[in-house]
């Protein structure tokens, strides 16, 4: 499936706002007004009789949404009445409109409800601005996907392939916006240049009760023509943002491959989906291990397979299919695809023969393979790849996670940056992030980020430096010892800095190359210093 039926597929989880010029909406699955403003279905799950309890309750309830003041947050939820005539219902306007707008539009939604679905005990209406759904079923939690509306723009994309690349991405990073507002408000909203000057605005929305995982999967949309990228999907607020958020309807999908489609994956003899062998196993990571494998057409693959039944091997997976295939650079692991199959979740990288730079700086043997050339090429290599996810990329992206057993080394010995399971998208303007969930290798992770879970390109120049120290030095940050003083590799080297006797810091090995290792490397300990 290419990367265009991929992003259909998360078009159908948001509201995406692209100056909406609605055309005639056909009836399907319920009934909208000539411009979409507002789409409403009738349940045929039951009927109440004009004048009777149920009536009275229901107008009782949709009034007191329509002039409420009791929060600010757009969001109402309550119910009336005992037994069978008790009524559920719900109400939310979007986040970005003011009091009086929502209770404008709750009025008109619920006069629209009224006089639509007069006899119904249960409907719901999705406005341009606002949403209402009564029942006298439990709601409260409860999915519902009618009415599902597709509303294509006349507008064109310029190049479709770049506006769904700066799509998915703006989607993903919303959806965590919204997913951490307050109990009663989950809304962000947000803007992000294509190339050629193109501007895609979108928000995000969920009522606060959804914010679960949700193991049905949307409707799919209608397909869009290839040049119709800035269409619309309409569809109940409810929904939209839930399922992003919870990336839970990916799960409907059972083999992805973003490069290599139609290609079929055959294994290694002794690697088989539910039998991975030892043997094949080219490292353990904190959400799984990574196997050799072999596409049919002889090309070795490396497949990551996450451990099962981890919330924590969840995100990683959102995080790795919808942000690694998006990047393209010479010194970023490639993404070829990832698989899902009987609960086994897949991603499936290019193989990368050298393995990662730990077996070499650490190991005495194959330390020979490290003069200074090549260690200076690795350096800069790495470097080049940070420079990409922080500033040349269309959003900035953080890796969180930089340690050697995370640089992968070809061939040639270049390094390419890998495991972007951690990793955190910004705006190009945001500068910092905070998260209340520490996460990563000890030693490599920066001060404020370990104190205060504060983090920014600042968290990965601090890893960098420290993946600096041990290239030059072949120590491990986090074993190393000078003689019987329990001294870090980190004190060891500014001491040795500030004394001027750098030399003492650099591996052996390079001792006998006279001047390179004097040219200028420098790792500051402060983190006032870094970035300066």
């Amino acid at each position: 499936m290419g990367s265009s039926r991929s992003v259909l597929f998360f078009i159908n989880l948001a509201i995406i706002i692209l100056n909406l010029v609605a055309p005639t909406i056909s009836q399907d699955d319920g009934i909208c007004t000539f411009t979409a403003d507002y789409c409403w279905k009738c349940f045929d799950t039951g009927t109440y009789t004009a004048g009777d309890k149920y009536q009275v309750n229901l107008n009782s309830l949709l009034s007191s949404f329509s002039s409420s003041a009791q929060n600010n947050s757009g969001f109402y939820s309550s119910s009336r009445g005992q037994d069978s005539n008790k009524i559920n219902a719900i109400a939310l306007c979007r986040g970005d409109l003011s009091q009086d707008s929502c209770q404008a539009c709750l009025n008109k939604s619920t006069d629209i409800l009224l006089q639509n679905c007069s006899t119904q005990k249960e409907a719901i209406i999705w406005a341009e601005r606002c949403m209402v759904r009564y029942s006298y079923n439990l709601i409260f939690g409860i999915e519902q996907t009618d009415p599902f509306k597709h509303v294509p723009s006349p507008r064109f994309a310029k190049n479709p392939q770049q506006f769904e690349l700066v799509l998915t991405p703006l989607l993903d990073i919303l959806s965590d916006r919204a997913a951490s507002g307050n109990s009663l408000k989950k809304f962000a909203a947000g803007h992000a240049t294509v190339p050629g000057g193109e501007t895609i605005y979108a928000l995000v929305q969920s009522i606060a009760d959804k914010l679960v995982d949700i193991p049905a999967p949307v409707p799919a949309a209608p397909a869009l023509k290839e040049e119709k990228k800035k269409g619309n999907i309409k569809q109940i607020v409810i929904t939209i943002v839930v399922v992003l958020v919870a990336f839970v309807t990916i799960l409907s999908i059972i083999c992805i491959f973003l490069r290599l489609t139609k290609q079929r994956v055959k294994l290694d003899e002794d690697l088989q989906w539910d039998d991975f062998s030892d043997a094949n196993k080219l490292g353990q990571g904190g959400f799984g291990a990574v196997y050799k494998g072999r596409l049919a057409n002889g090309t070795y693959i490396a497949v990551k397979r996450l451990s099962k039944n981890s919330e924590q091997g969840d995100r990683e997976f959102k995080t790795e299919v919808t942000l690694v295939a998006q990047l393209q650079h010479r010194n970023l692991v490639r993404l070829l695809g990832f698989c899902l199959k009987a609960g086994e979740r897949i991603v499936i990288y290019e193989y990368v023969p050298n393995t990662s730079l730990n077996h070499f700086i650490f190991d005495p043997i194959d330390q020979a393979h490290l003069d200074w050339e090549t260690r200076y090429k690795i350096i800069g290599g790495i470097a080049r790849g940070l420079l990409y996810l922080h500033e040349d990329y269309r959003l900035r992206i953080i890796h969180r996670d930089l340690k050697p057993s995370n640089i992968l080394l070809d061939e040639d010995m270049n390094p390419k940056i890998a495991d972007f399971g951690m990793a955190r998208l910004f705006m190009m303007d945001q500068t910092q992030g905070d998260t209340n969930t520490i996460a990563g290798t000890y030693g490599y992770m920066a001060p404020e980020y370990v104190m205060y879970g504060r983090f920014s390109v600042k968290s990965d120049v601090f890893s960098f430096g420290v993946l600096i120290l041990e290239i030059l030095s072949g120590k491990r940050i986090s074993s190393f010892q000078n003689g019987e003083n329990e001294e870090d590799l980190l004190s060891y080297a500014w001491r040795n800095w500030r004394d001027d006797t750098v030399a003492n810091i650099m591996d052996p090995k390079l001792t006998t190359v006279s001047g390179y290792y004097s040219s200028g490397w420098r790792l500051r300990r402060g983190r006032a210093d870094r970035g300066k």
